[in-house]
C-alpha cells in the first residue's frame, strides 16, 4: 500500500495530465460525425498496435521488483489487445453492411 501512495506522490503531475487527456478525448470523440467512424477506427487500431508494442518493450525493460510498473504494463498490453480486436470486429461488421448480397 505504501508503494502505491509513494508512486502517486511522485507522479501527481502525470496523473493530472492523464485525467485532462481523458476529458479532451471524450469530448473529441463525442463530436465526430458518424461518417468518419470507419476510417477513424482503422487509425485507432494502428495506434493501439503501436501501444501494444510499446507496452511490451516497457515490460521487458521494467525492474522485476517494481510491481506497479509490471501491473500497469500488463494492463496496457491487455487493454490494447482488446481494443485492436474489438476495433477490427466493428470495422469488419461495418464494411459487411456495404457488400452486395448474393442473389
Amino acid at each position: 500500500m505504501y508503494q502505491i501512495i509513494e508512486f502517486l506522490k511522485e507522479n501527481l503531475q502525470l496523473i493530472y495530465i492523464l485525467i485532462f487527456a481523458i476529458f479532451i478525448g471524450v469530448e473529441l470523440i463525442k463530436n465526430i460525425p458518424a461518417v468518419l467512424h470507419t476510417p477513424l477506427m482503422s487509425g485507432a487500431n494502428a495506434l493501439s498496435g503501436v501501444v501494444i508494442v510499446g507496452a511490451i518493450l516497457v515490460l521487458l525493460n521494467a525492474d522485476p521488483d517494481n510491481t506497479i510498473a509490471l501491473i500497469l504494463g500488463f494492463l496496457a498490453v491487455v487493454l490494447g489487445i482488446i481494443n485492436v480486436v474489438g476495433g477490427f470486429a466493428v470495422t469488419n461488421r461495418m464494411l459487411q453492411m456495404f457488400k452486395k448480397k448474393k442473389k
